[in-house]
Formats: structure tokens, C-alpha cells, sequence
């Protein structure tokens, strides 16, 4: 297995290798009683063994093709030796697999017929003005076979309700006369009032939105009023549209689309990314359905960026970093700190990754942290697709530590008029703070409570599991090449000839192998030598460059925190940041950095952006808060408090598992501040905004897709080759939700209902 380790891919291109009885020369197929399969030397005998194998191209070609009927050959004799129900089995798995396609292209067919038959709408903005003694009216005539009206008005406007005088603001009348009866007629008057708040110092201009319930047929006025305290002109804009579906349908329409894409990703019917691309086409379908059609322009500024730039940077970043052999030296610190000792060094592990995630972005501790627990779990024969679920848990509950850690917190702390009510950084921080404390103390027994029966170690021998893990990454590489030369279909053809030897001495070895299942090595310290010796730094001036550059990206991400007079989102920090590394790393080979890059994350993260907002406009996140306040109200007022508490809590927490947390936190800021605000209510705005802050961060550990550092370490790790599934992740992902939810709702209600605190 050590020949294996020194093994030099330029040699082997050159047709050098130093490997004894497995080389490219060996043969690939040969008939035997044991496996049935036939192995057939694929080299010319009478070249010479100083001879390069692949200089001429019609000899290439002749190889490429003599393989691949050998491969066809041989499956056709297992086949043919396999026995009835295997075959059918197969042909029902042919047959699932045609209708899984068949079904799927259909969906993606009708959605885009759907998207090409209603063209994008007109949104004409009308300009006017309004004053304390001037209105401004207008008729809508147009409104035939509709059911919704969507008004949309920008003005100096307030954010929310918070500390508005009664005088100031705008209120619109939505007006409409209807006649009843098929005999006696009789007029039937809908009026809907809408009002507005206006900002004192009425400078930023705000885009609101509201949807009215009409009645088709009849036509529509609208006035727009203004109750000021002097006799300034107020400028406004407003755009209307009509809609042809009610609220409840399409919340239903939201409903069966998110379902549709949960599973396609639990059952692994696509890929992840694929199935959000599908969810999003669907969802824009639905939208031209139902007659707001988004143009291309709209969809674009839906993604955003700057989490897309804060990720393509970090990898990139790590990507370079990774060449230093600066994750295997820390994977064998790590190793030496714990002693050998499995348990403690994943604790050590977990409670750095939570802490690192307080106070940096969990995507960006995760891309970090994610390389060295794999090479670690490589170097101690471990699973790390584990040891790597539990990291990922305690990131995202790490981050609700404090007001930067995730972003629904610094949401919530941002929000001016949750200032207003005295919530401030500090304070927020203080609370959060201890509250995941008292979640991390019992997370970690839980934790070992769930991985109990679960067996670390991999039930093979070290050189067996890097056997397998060495054919998969030179299986995908042959697999990512697109042979469009001759060059490359030669380097392909290497490739693959290179799988078929290490398969080979995979089965030899697996015959000869008697499984034992590792137990903790007591002679740990021999161990710390000889991984030593292994696993050095390799480039110390590059490691230098890395950490220099590094050190001031993760400093700048303080600053942003903390120093207002920083004008850098994270996604610039992160990209300057590559920049700076690709200038002084000296890459020669742009590409191969690129290739380290994880497009399909990326892609996945904007389909899903698209996704979120296209089923925040099918009404489905203004529901779940307006369903969630009517609730509320309904509780009677001596527990209206506490049962407010545990509400929104486990409403915040499911709703972010199977959403993105950040529409729906900015949606529910409002929703809570209007119900403390209403007098029936009477309740406190702080408990509401820590239980919100609590479930929408905790939430994310529930499915796979429920947080972004959860799609980043999966999709890592799947380009390590040590791939998770949406239901590995779900079977240890959302007990830890509930649990830590349930001890989140205890600290909530001792704290607030028990104690009296911020009420």
C-alpha cells in the first residue's frame, strides 16, 4: 500500500510507474472461476518496456475501442451467469428509471409551456404627489375575470409600525361597487383602507406591497390620502396589478412546489441542484399562471450575491490553501491533543467549529474546518461523513451565540425599529449568548447518545478503505474529462485502465481479508510519530502567503461587524481576498484552481434564492406569519404569553428546516412587531423576537438544506468523494433540532414567563 502512496500521476502519464504487479502494462481482464471475469492483456508483447505506450494515435484509438468491447464482453458473461430474479430486477430498475425520466421531462415541459404562454407584465409607474389638502384618485376599469388586485407603492415610508405619530402617514381606499341580485339589484360596496406610516425625515424611499380580495366584473377606485402635521407635498409612485387566483390557491400552488422539490432531494431522484433549478422554473410558472410573470431583469436581482461571492472566494481560497499540507498537519494536532482518543477529539472539534461560528459566517468556518476533519478521518481510518454532521450542527448552533453569527440575527439586530424598543447589540448578544451555552452543554451528550450504536471506525482495514476511496476520486476524474481530442480521450483511456487495475487488487484483497473492526490504538504515541514523518508541510513559503492573507479576510470580517466605517460587504472581503492569494501564490495553471471550485454549490445556491422569493410571492411565507398571528389572538390572555413563546418558536424552527431562514425571519420581524403593537394582543416584543431568533437559527439543523453551511460541507465533502445523503443528514440532523429547540423553549419561558425578563 506504500507504493500506492508514493505513486506520481506524471509518471504514470508517461507510461513510468514503479508499481510492482499492478502497472498500466498489467492485465486488465482474465478468466477465472471465482468471479467470472476474463482478464485480457491489452499491451502490444513486443514493445519494449522503455517504450511509450500512447505516442501513435491509430494505436490509441485501437486500444481505447479493444477496451471497451473487452468491458462489454465481460458484462455480458455476468450476465449470463447471473440468475432470474436478478434479472428482473434490473428490468424493473430500467423500467423506474424511463418513467422517472418520462415523468420529470414532462414536468419540465408543461412548466415551460406554462412560462411561454403568459408574457411578462407591464408595471407602468404613475408619478404623483399628495399633500394634507390634496388627494390623488384614480379608476381601474380593466379588472374583468380577476381576484386579486396588487398594489405596490413607493414613498418616505417607516419599515414597520414602531413609535409612528397618528398623524403622519398616507392611507389608501380601495374602493369597488358591486350590484347583486338578478332581479332586485342592489349595490354592495367592498372598501379595503390601507395606511401607511411616514418617516420623519421622509428621505429613503420604500417599496411596499399589498394584496387586495376584489370581486371580478366591477370596476375599481383608489384614493390616496395624506395626514400630515404641516402642509409639505409628499412624492409617491404606485404600480397595480391583477391577479387571478386567490391567496389560498396560491399558497397551495407554494405548497405542492416545495414539496415537489423535497422529493426529488430525500429520495435522490436528482441531484440537489437540479431539483431546486426544477423548483424554481416551477415556481416561475406558477407566478406566469397566476398573472405576475417576472421578467429576466426581476429574476436576476432575486439571487444574492453576495453570498455567492462570499462562497467563490473561500474556496478559492481554500482551494490554495489546501496545497500548503496545512490540513494534514492540523488533522495530526488534532490527533495529538485527543491522545488517540476518538470521543475527545470530536468534541475538541465540534466545540471549535462552534465557537469559530459565533463570530465568524458558518459558511466560512465550515470550508475551513471541512478539509481537516476529512484528511483527519483519513489519517485515523474513520468515517467522516459522521464526524463531519455532527461539525455542521454545532456550526449552526454556535452562530445563534451572538448578533453576527447567522444572518436572521443580524437581521434582527439591524432592524431600526427593534432598536427603538431597546434591542440592542449587546444586549441581544448577552441573552443569545447564554441561552446556547446552556443549548451546547446538553447537545454534547445527546450527540454521543444518538452516535451510540454507530461505529466510527470504518470496518475495514485503512488500506482497503483508501483502496476504494482511490478508485472513486480516479473514476470521477476520468469521468470529468471530456475527451475532445486525443490527448485527452488518451489521458482518459490511462485513467480508466488505472480503475480496472485497482479494482483488481481490490478483489484480491477483499478475499484475503478478515473483517476487524478497529478499536482505539493505545500505542498512540508511535502512531503521532510516524504520522509525522507523513504528513509535514510541504510548502512553507505558500503557507506563510495563506495565513497572512487569511488572517486579514477573517479580520476585515470583524471589522464589517463591528466598525460601521467599513464599506465592504463579506462577498468583496472574500473575492479581494482570492485575488490576493491568486496574485501572491503565483498560479500559473488558473484552471486547475478553478476546477476546485464547487459550481454545483453555487448553482445551487442561486437557484434556491430564485426558489425562496418566487414562493415568498405566491404568498406562502405571509401566510405562515398571518396564520401564526391569528393564532396568537386566540389564546387567552392569562398563557397568551407563553403559548406565543412556544408558537413561534417551533413555527420558526419547521419553517426554517424547510426553507430559507433569511425571507422568512424579514417577513415574521414585522408580523411580531404589529402584534405587540396591537392593544387586544398586549404582549411583549422581546420574548417574540428571542423565540424567533431562536427557532430560526436551531431550525437549520433540521434537513440538509435548511442552513447553507449544511449544502457546503455536503457538497465538499462530496468532491472528497465522502458524499451525504439529504436522509443521513435528516436521521441525526433533526433529532439534534428537536432537542435543542426543546431546551431553547425552556430557557425561553423560565427567562421571560418564569422570571419576567424584557417583558
Amino acid at each position: 500500500m506504500d507504493n500506492w502512496r508514493n505513486f506520481s500521476v506524471v509518471n504514470f502519464l508517461r507510461g513510468k510507474c514503479s508499481l510492482t504487479n499492478h502497472t498500466e502494462r498489467s492485465p486488465l481482464l482474465k478468466f477465472s472461476q471465482d468471479d467470472g471475469l476474463t482478464y485480457m492483456t491489452l499491451h502490444d508483447s513486443s514493445l519494449s518496456p522503455g517504450e511509450e505506450l500512447w505516442d501513435n494515435s491509430a494505436e490509441l484509438e485501437r486500444r481505447c475501442r479493444l477496451g471497451s468491447e473487452v468491458t462489454s464482453l465481460s458484462r455480458s458473461f455476468s450476465t449470463e451467469k447471473s440468475e432470474h430474479n436478478f434479472r428482473l430486477s434490473s428490468n424493473l430498475r430500467y423500467c423506474l428509471s424511463i418513467t422517472k425520466l418520462v415523468t420529470i421531462f414532462s414536468i419540465v415541459v408543461l412548466c415551460s409551456l406554462f412560462f411561454s404562454m403568459y408574457p411578462d407584465r407591464e408595471r407602468p409607474w404613475r408619478m404623483f404627489a399628495v399633500s394634507s389638502t390634496e388627494s390623488f384618485s384614480m379608476n381601474l376599469t380593466d379588472f374583468r375575470d380577476n381576484a386579486l388586485l396588487k398594489l405596490q407603492v413607493g414613498g418616505p415610508f417607516m419599515t414597520g409600525m414602531e413609535g409612528v405619530p397618528a398623524q403622519e402617514y398616507i392611507l389608501i381606499q380601495v374602493e369597488q361597487m358591486v350590484e347583486i341580485g338578478s332581479r332586485r339589484k342592489r349595490v354592495q360596496q367592498i372598501l379595503h383602507n390601507w395606511t401607511i406610516p411616514l418617516h420623519s425625515k421622509r428621505n429613503d424611499q420604500i417599496l411596499t406591497t399589498r394584496t387586495f380580495e376584489m370581486l371580478a366584473g366591477a370596476p375599481i377606485s383608489i384614493n390616496v390620502q395624506a395626514s400630515l402635521l404641516d402642509n409639505q407635498v409628499v412624492p409617491l409612485s404606485m404600480t397595480h396589478q391583477s391577479l387571478y387566483v386567490t391567496v389560498e390557491t396560491q399558497v397551495v400552488i407554494a405548497g405542492v412546489i416545495l414539496a415537489g422539490v423535497y422529493v426529488l432531494i430525500i429520495f435522490e431522484i436528482v441531484h440537489r441542484t437540479l431539483a431546486a433549478m426544477l423548483g424554481s422554473l416551477a415556481a416561475l410558472a406558477a407566478l406566469a399562471f397566476i398573472g405576475d410573470r417576472p421578467n429576466l431583469k426581476t429574476v436576476v436581482e432575486w439571487i444574492d450575491y453576495e453570498t455567492l461571492a462570499l462562497l467563490f472566494g473561500m474556496m478559492i481560497l481554500v482551494a490554495i490553501f489546501s496545497e500548503t499540507g496545512f490540513f494534514d498537519y492540523c488533522a495530526v494536532k488534532a490527533y495529538q491533543v485527543s491522545r488517540g482518543r476518538v470521543w475527545p477529539m470530536i468534541i475538541i472539534l465540534c466545540l471549535i467549529a462552534a465557537i469559530l461560528s459565533a463570530f465568524l459566517d458558518n459558511v466560512t468556518t465550515m470550508m475551513l474546518f471541512t478539509p481537516v476533519t476529512i484528511r483527519l478521518c483519513e489519517v485515523l481510518n474513520l468515517d467522516p461523513r459522521h464526524v463531519l454532521i455532527a461539525e455542521v450542527i454545532f456550526t449552526n448552533i454556535g452562530g445563534a451565540a451572538t448578533a453576527v453569527g447567522d444572518p436572521p440575527n443580524v437581521i434582527i439586530v439591524s432592524n431600526q425599529n427593534l432598536r427603538k424598543t431597546g434591542l440592542d447589540f449587546a444586549g441581544f448578544t448577552g441573552y443569545m449568548f447564554l441561552g446556547i451555552c446552556l443549548v451546547l452543554l446538553t447537545s454534547f451528550p445527546f450527540l454521543r447518545m444518538l452516535y451510540w450504536n454507530k461505529k466510527l471506525y470504518n470496518k475495514e482495514s485503512s488500506e482497503i478503505v483508501e483502496l476504494k476511496h482511490e478508485i472513486l476520486v480516479w473514476r470521477q476524474t476520468a469521468h470529468r474529462i471530456n475527451p475532445a481530442s486525443r490527448e485527452e480521450t488518451a489521458v482518459k483511456c490511462l485513467l480508466m485502465q488505472k480503475v480496472l487495475n485497482l479494482e483488481s487488487l481490490l478483489r484480491k484483497q477483499l478475499r484475503t481479508f478478515q473483517r476487524q473492526i478497529s478499536q482505539e490504538d493505545k500505542n498512540w504515541e508511535n502512531i503521532i510519530q510516524e504520522l509525522q514523518k507523513k504528513h509535514r508541510i510541504t510548502d512553507k513559503v505558500l503557507l506563510v502567503k495563506c495565513v497572512s492573507v487569511l488572517s486579514i479576510v477573517i479580520f476585515m470580517f470583524f471589522l464589517n461587524s463591528f466598525v460601521p466605517g467599513i464599506h465592504l460587504e463579506l462577498g468583496w472581503i472574500a473575492v479581494l481576498g482570492a485575488l490576493w492569494l491568486l496574485i501572491l501564490a503565483d498560479i500559473q495553471d488558473f484552471e486547475i484552481i478553478l476546477h476546485r471550485v464547487e459550481w454545483a454549490t453555487l448553482l445551487f445556491f442561486a437557484a434556491l434564492f430564485v426558489l425562496m422569493e418566487a414562493l415568498a410571492q405566491l404568498q406562502l411565507i405571509d401566510y405562515i406569519g398571518e396564520q401564526t398571528a391569528l393564532l396568537i389572538k386566540a389564546v387567552p390572555e392569562a398563557e397568551r404569553l407563553a403559548i406565543a413563546i412556544i408558537l413561534v418558536m417551533w413555527v420558526s424552527a419547521l419553517a426554517s428546516s424547510l426553507i430559507d431562514n433569511i425571507p422568512f425571519t424579514a417577513t415574521m420581524i414585522p408580523v411580531l412587531i404589529n402584534l405587540s403593537q396591537d392593544a387586544d394582543v398586549n404582549l411583549p416584543v422581546k420574548p417574540l423576537i428571542f423565540a424567533l431568533a431562536m427557532g430560526a437559527c436551531l431550525g437549520g439543523n433540521g434537513t440538509l438544506i435548511g442552513a447553507s453551511a449544511n449544502v457546503v460541507c455536503a457538497g465538499i465533502a462530496e468532491q472528497h468523494g465522502y458524499g451525504f445523503s439529504f436522509m443521513e443528514f435528516f436521521r441525526l440532523g433533526f433529532p439534534m433540532m428537536l432537542m435543542t429547540c426543546t431546551i431553547a423553549m425552556c430557557y425561553l419561558l423560565a427567562t421571560h414567563v418564569g422570571l419576567g425578563w424584557n417583558t
